[in-house]
């Protein structure tokens, strides 16, 4: 059985990118009596085959200003932990077929600059020399955010986990969370299993437990009397053989009204969205 401890401050459930990160921010915050179970390995949820977009733009300004924020960590974090993330600020641009969604973007450029967000407002000519892979015979307009990016998320999970571990968090791989242990009304611990057969068993008091499970994070919670309204969605990703001449540096081409977006991989392009993409824009 991994040495696990008897008691802990904060238990989080899930090694993936969302479960590292609140265990790095704890830990940046003092608070480092922390312990993350992850089942098997990190990342190998639901973190693996994230897209790994870091859009800066969102609907309100304090969510704007926590996306910024990522923004700036995804720049230092590999100079301050060693572990290379993949961050690169492409930009992005989203397009629009219609007026109303031109409408619709110009307005969200507004707020952007309200944000204090670098943003331009382009034409079809403009949005076919920042990608030239792209038809723009159909499209009206769109919006150009030079500084939003992409981002490897298993290297950043690693990243986050590595500086987390450096300020004393102790992550422990191949140990499932059977239960959260519920006792008079309140969330006091969890039982855990190790190994296929589940033959080692350990329970962790704790004051507070997160959860941080991904797909699996509303059954725990559910087991628990707990509400999470989070509900496992089938999507798809298309990607293509090699493409001449993309540019590594192409920014990702977001089309609202086809509910997709595209960007390069590997000098590949990897396309995911609705199954009735609509040609405009790719």
């Amino acid at each position: 059985m991994a040495d696990l401890p008897k008691n802990a401050r904060v238990v989080i459930v899930g090694g993936g990118i969302v479960g590292c990160s609140v265990a790095y921010h704890l830990a940046l915050r003092g608070c480092t009596d922390v312990v993350l179970l992850e089942r098997k390995q990190l990342t190998c949820g639901t973190t693996w085959h994230a897209a790994g977009l870091v859009g800066q733009l969102r609907a309100t300004h304090n969510l704007t200003r926590l996306a910024q924020y990522t923004t700036n960590l995804f720049k230092t974090l590999e100079a301050e932990t060693g572990q290379a993330t993949g961050f690169q600020q492409r930009g992005s641009v989203a397009v629009a077929p219609n007026h109303e969604r031109f409408e619709e973007l110009k307005r969200g450029a507004s707020m952007a600059r309200v944000f204090g967000l670098d943003v331009n407002i382009i034409s079809p000519k403009e949005i076919s020399e920042l990608l030239p892979l792209a038809r723009v015979d159909d499209l009206v307009g769109g919006v150009h955010l030079p500084n939003d990016g992409v981002v490897n998320p298993i290297d950043t999970t690693q990243a986050l986990a590595k500086g987390a571990r450096a300020l004393g968090v102790k992550i422990v791989e191949n140990i499932k969370v059977d239960s959260i242990i519920v006792e008079d009304g309140r969330a006091v611990g969890v039982k855990t299993t190790q190994g296929d057969a589940g033959n080692a068993q350990a329970d962790i008091r704790a004051e507070f437990i997160v959860n941080c499970a991904g797909m699996w994070a509303r059954d725990l919670a559910d087991a628990a009397g707990a509400i999470v309204p989070l509900h496992a969605a089938e999507h798809f990703y298309i990607v293509t053989e090699a493409v001449p001449d993309i540019s590594p540096n192409m920014p990702v081409l977001r089309d609202p009204d086809g509910c997709g977006y595209f960007k390069e991989d590997a000098g590949k392009l990897w396309s995911v969205g609705s199954s009735q993409l609509p040609n405009h824009g790719a």
